[in-house]
């Protein structure tokens, strides 16, 4: 008897479901979740901050500048990141080298080292820093014998900020170098070039998009960095108030508008970091 093929085997095949296939039901709950949150979330404080802001107009927004107290607190924030992103991105290009170049025992300690704001609360970093420099800290009384003051003055603030905002640049440009590799490197030492010529005309072009994502991190938490601020500064008007910590003091005063005006400088910063973050983030994966 002669064998009976079955000339169309695809009729019995199953159908393989796609993992990306969902109904169209569960797709539009799932992005009304996301839009819905991220609305409640970020967009409406940041309708209201604008809206309180500019609630006496554009004059009201502007007088609320025409203050001493605001425009040191602006001043005195514009310094501290002057001085806290230069050396942080001196010493991520450091730790970032030394993690991805070299072998030594300790490597796996050093890295969590740079990650150890990311788990430290910035009121406890503020508070080491009292306990070290404070008047009766362990370096207090040799400190004040000397005239030198730190706590509730500018070195207290750039010592906390650098402390939380130093991971940024190194957490960035770690694992960049890392998968990048040394043989670029290696072939222009091979030619004759030196360590200074070697990083300058070949490290350098290779990170420069993670490291300017990296800088551009580290200068928007030291701008808007509040906690350990907050331990070491004291709260002194027209002395060690930053812009998070005058916008407290202006909210606590009962002085909205000038305090939601002030907080918009921060809100734009943020807006345009987030900006800058993403053509960092797009030139990174272009190069």
């Amino acid at each position: 008897m002669a064998a009976i093929i079955d000339i169309h085997p695809a009729k019995h095949r199953t159908r393989v479901r796609r993992a990306t296939a969902e109904s169209a039901w569960s797709r539009w709950l799932v992005i009304s979740i996301a839009v819905g949150f991220m609305g409640l979330m970020f967009v409406l404080p940041l309708v209201v901050i604008f809206q309180e802001a500019f609630r006496k107009g554009w004059d009201g927004y502007i007088e609320a500048f025409d203050d001493r107290a605001t425009m040191h607190a602006i001043w005195l924030t514009l310094k501290v990141a002057a001085i806290t992103v230069p050396l942080n991105t001196i010493f991520g290009l450091a730790a970032a080298w030394c993690v991805s170049r070299f072998r030594f025992r300790g490597k796996r300690l050093l890295t969590s080292l740079i990650e150890l704001p990311l788990w430290v609360s910035p009121v406890i970093a503020g508070l080491i820093y009292v306990l070290l420099f404070g008047a009766q800290g362990f370096f207090g009384p040799s400190l004040k014998e000397h005239g030198i003051k730190i706590i509730f003055a500018l070195p207290g603030i750039v010592l906390s900020t650098i402390f939380v905002t130093f991971t940024f640049v190194a957490r960035v440009l770690t694992p960049q170098m890392e998968a990048q590799g040394q043989a670029e490197e290696e072939a222009a030492m091979t030619l004759g070039a030196n360590g200074f010529q070697m990083f300058w005309r070949v490290t350098i072009p290779k990170i420069k998009w993670g490291l300017l994502y990296g800088i551009i991190l580290c200068n928007a938490r030291s701008m808007g960095e509040f906690g350990a601020v907050s331990v070491v500064s004291g709260h002194i008007r027209n002395k060690t108030n930053t812009v998070p910590l005058h916008i407290e003091v202006l909210y606590n005063e009962n002085q909205f508008v000038p305090a939601f005006a002030v907080a918009s400088v921060l809100t734009l910063l943020a807006l345009a970091t987030l900006i800058l973050k993403t053509l960092t983030t797009t030139k990174r994966g272009a190069a």
